[in-house]
This record gives structure tokens, C-alpha cells and sequence, in this order.
């Protein structure tokens, strides 16, 4: 039990899962309470030890059902293991998959993982699938053009592999006798045709987590019933200049407010032990009163912002309106992106806000005229800023999620949503055309804790107060 609890949670590591040894071993101890035998005991005993979140749970009931089911026949045969290690099929399986190794010889080279998930041991094949899934291109000073076709050909390399061991595991299984055994050469054919169709899944079906706590703000009320339903990218100058007077007048509202909120000290249930113990200073009397609830944490906020078209005109009144406000936080830290990601929080530190805004252009380094990549970005954002992010950050993506059809690396949104409290994802569109063409926003989603259209003054001003207060 214990070796096959091993492997067990080594697949599980090798298609991202987070297991720790202690777990391994806690999960040992608590097998001794339970009958093994029972099935939803068991399965619900692995995953209250491997599981660390909701988001994990359908990954690792797929990985259950692929090492307890698909792999080892079935439940009962993978905790009856140590009495009967092979049964009929695992052996002519195994038998099958030997004289594949003999026929290929020196030209085995790449397939040794493919056949270690034929033969049972999937962990080294569901490496190689997320190490695929992982792979971050790697900028090329000769290649101007950049793509995703490093993962793509590395994809194509797995299928060619999988379809060469499928044609000799059914001519093999076709030239074996069979009789005598208990499964026959039916059965035996389409166990590998299913196990190559599941390795086929593994590699190419994406891999979303389960995202049930998303906040989809879809609908806000009209606060401003002329400007108010304009979008920000056809503002003319004279409404433009009226949208900053309406933020302007907001901004100073909302300091008021957040000063007080927080300032206040002298609020929730009395704490009765506490102005006891004081009071012992003035012999008895309680003459200062003590309460339990303290002021409110201020939150960090670091935004990133596509500057690119349409997007920009949502990303400035933002940044503005921020910075504005930036003593009702701990800190601020910016960054615009096309395909690259610079730092343009010194702008603002050095210069007036509208000023800064205007400097973003020509002195942050941004080339606007790439084509918009959020893939590059994010693996950029990963080498050079990730630190700024931590369990008191709150992420704003402000952009249309349109990545030019790149490589969109979700994988390094969901690291982003590990290391800070929440990502909040502004889009300028409207939700209805978020899915359409090369728009990424369906897969980015689910990495985000809440998303929301941000594209007209009443959006954004409902927005700003929700993040304030």
C-alpha cells in the first residue's frame, strides 16, 4: 500500500499538484482508521490530504481515476495489489509492451515515457505533458516574429509518438495467441486504443481549474445618464474634460470618506477586560474606554496596463484616478505592456498625474507599434516583477485579453493568483464579443477573482468605489 500511495502522489506532483512527504505520511497513519476497500472512503481520504484548494479538486479526480481505473483495471485490483501483483491483463500488457521495446531497439529513443503510462507508471509521461503545457518561449535576437510553435511542435512530436505505438501495440496484440488467458484479444486492443486516446486528452485538452468563486459584474447602475453610457474611446475633448471634472469630484469624495473610515478608532464592542485593566491606573474608575475592532488595513494595488488603442483610453482615467487616491492605500505600483512590460511607476512618482500619463508614451521604454502579446508580457512581468506581488496585493489587469493569437501563458496568471490576494481583470469590451477572434478571455478568466466590463464612467466610478470602500 504504501508504494502504490507513493506513486500515487508522484503523479499527482508530476501534473501539478502540490504533495508534500509529511502528507504522504499523514496520509499512511490515516489509512489504519478507515477499510481501504471502501472506495469513497479512500478516494475521500487522498484528497482531503493532496487537494489544497476547490480550484485542485478536478485535476486530481482525474489523475484518481486514470492510476486507480484506467491504469490498473480497476479499484479493486490496484488495493489488492500487494496479494496478486499482475493480473491476466497487466501481464500480457506487459508482454506486449517488451516486445515493442525489442522490435524498436535504438529507435526507442523518446517513446520510454509513452510506454512507462502503457505499463502502469504514468508519472514520467504526465511530466513531459506538463513540462509541454509550462514551456515559455525564449526570445530570439535573429527571429523578429514571435509565436507559440516551440510548444506546438513539441505537441505534434508527442502525437506522432502516440500513433507509432498505437499501430504496434494492435499488430502485436493481433500476432499474440490469446487463448487460454482471461482477457481476450479484443479486450486487450482496446485497452491500448483507450489508454492512447487518454495520453492523446492528457496533452492537448486544456487544463482549466475550477473557478466556482469568480465575481462576473456584468450590469451597473447609471449614475451619469449622457456621458455616464459613453465609452471612453469616443469621448470627444469637451467630454473628455467633463469626465475629469465628474472624477475629480469623485476622487475628493471618496478621500473624505476613506479618511474617516479608516482614522476611526473608537468603534465596535466595547472591550470590557480591557478598559477593566486600565482602569486600574486611576483606582478603579474606567475613564478611557477600550474597543475590540481596530481601523482597517490599507490594501497595495499594482496595475498593469495594456497601452495599446482603445484599452489606453481606459487605463489613463484609471491610473488618474489611483493615484489620486494613493493614501487610502499601502502602495502603488504600475506597469504598461504591449508585448514587452515596463515599470512606470517612477512617472508618477517624479511628475503630476496628467503630466506622468502623457510621459508613458515617450519615456517607459513601451514600443506601441508590436503587435499586442499578454503571453510575453506575463513571462516578462514573471522575470522582473514578481516580487511586488504578496498576500496583501490586489492585481488590476486592465486590457481586451486580445493576444494576436500568441501563446496567451495562463499558467503564469494562476502563479500571479497564487502569490497576491485577488486579480481583478478590467476588460474595455463589451462581454459580448470577449470570446470572439483572438480575444483570451475566456481562458484568462479562470485564473481571476473577479472580472468586469470597464468601459464608460459609470463602470469605472462603480468600480472605484467598490475597491475604496
Amino acid at each position: 500500500m504504501l508504494d502504490m500511495i507513493t506513486k500515487f502522489s508522484a503523479c499527482c506532483k508530476a501534473a501539478g499538484l502540490k504533495v508534500s512527504p509529511l502528507e504522504v505520511i499523514d496520509c499512511m497513519s490515516q489509512l489504519r482508521h478507515i477499510d481501504a476497500t471502501d472506495e469513497a472512503a479512500f478516494r475521500s481520504l487522498l484528497m482531503a490530504n493532496f487537494v489544497k484548494s476547490r480550484r485542485d479538486q478536478p485535476r486530481f479526480l482525474e489523475i484518481y481515476h486514470l492510476f486507480f481505473h484506467e491504469l490498473r483495471t480497476s479499484f479493486q485490483d490496484a488495493v489488492e495489489e500487494s496479494e496478486d501483483p499482475e493480473t491476466p491483463k497487466q501481464k500480457r500488457v506487459k508482454e506486449i509492451i517488451e516486445r515493442i521495446r525489442e522490435e524498436l531497439g535504438e529507435n526507442i529513443e523518446g517513446l520510454e515515457n509513452l510506454l512507462d503510462y502503457l505499463g502502469g507508471d504514468p508519472e514520467d509521461f504526465l511530466n513531459e505533458v506538463q513540462e509541454i503545457h509550462n514551456m515559455v518561449e525564449q526570445r530570439s535576437l535573429a527571429i523578429k516574429v514571435k509565436s507559440n510553435m516551440g510548444q506546438l511542435s513539441n505537441r505534434l512530436s508527442v502525437m506522432l509518438k502516440i500513433n507509432q505505438i498505437r499501430q504496434k501495440a494492435l499488430q502485436l496484440a493481433g500476432e499474440l495467441d490469446a487463448e487460454g488467458d482471461t482477457f481476450t484479444r479484443k479486450e486487450i486492443e482496446a485497452y491500448f486504443a483507450t489508454m492512447l486516446d487518454r495520453s492523446f486528452d492528457l496533452l492537448t485538452r486544456d487544463k482549466r481549474p475550477d473557478n466556482i468563486a469568480l465575481k462576473e459584474v456584468s450590469r451597473t447602475d447609471p449614475r451619469f445618464f449622457d456621458i455616464g453610457e459613453k465609452p471612453f474611446a469616443t469621448l470627444t475633448p469637451v467630454e473628455m474634460e467633463r469626465t475629469k471634472e465628474v472624477t475629480d469630484r469623485l476622487v475628493r469624495k471618496l478621500k473624505d470618506m476613506a479618511t474617516r473610515r479608516y482614522a476611526a478608532r473608537n468603534k465596535g464592542v466595547l472591550d470590557v477586560r480591557k478598559t477593566l485593566r486600565r482602569a486600574g491606573r486611576f483606582q478603579g474608575v474606567p475613564l478611557e474606554l477600550h474597543f475590540r475592532d481596530k481601523p482597517l488595513r490599507k490594501g497595495k494595488i499594482v496595475a498593469l496596463c495594456d497601452v495599446s488603442g482603445s484599452v489606453w483610453s481606459v487605463a489613463r482615467f484609471m491610473l488618474a484616478i489611483l493615484y489620486s487616491l494613493q493614501e487610502c492605500f499601502n502602495g502603488i505600483k504600475s506597469y504598461a505592456f504591449v508585448s514587452d512590460v515596463a515599470d512606470i511607476t517612477p512617472l508618477f512618482k517624479d511628475n503630476p498625474v496628467n503630466e506622468a500619463i502623457e510621459k508613458v508614451f515617450s519615456e517607459s521604454g513601451i514600443d506601441t507599434r508590436m503587435l499586442t502579446d499578454y503571453g510575453s508580457s506575463f513571462v516578462r512581468f514573471r522575470e522582473r516583477h514578481m516580487q511586488e506581488l504578496s498576500t496583501k496585493t490586489t492585481l488590476l489587469i486592465i486590457g481586451d485579453a486580445r493576444s494576436n493569437y500568441q501563446n496567451p501563458h495562463q499558467e503564469i496568471l494562476e502563479e500571479m493568483r497564487e502569490r497576491c490576494r485577488r486579480i481583478i481583470w478590467l476588460n474595455p469590451e463589451p462581454m459580448t464579443t470577449w470570446n470572439s477572434g483572438d480575444s483570451e478571455m475566456f481562458t484568462y478568466k479562470a485564473h481571476c477573482h473577479e472580472i468586469r466590463p470597464c468601459r464608460n464612467l459609470n463602470q469605472l466610478v462603480t468600480f472605484i468605489e467598490e475597491l475604496v470602500l
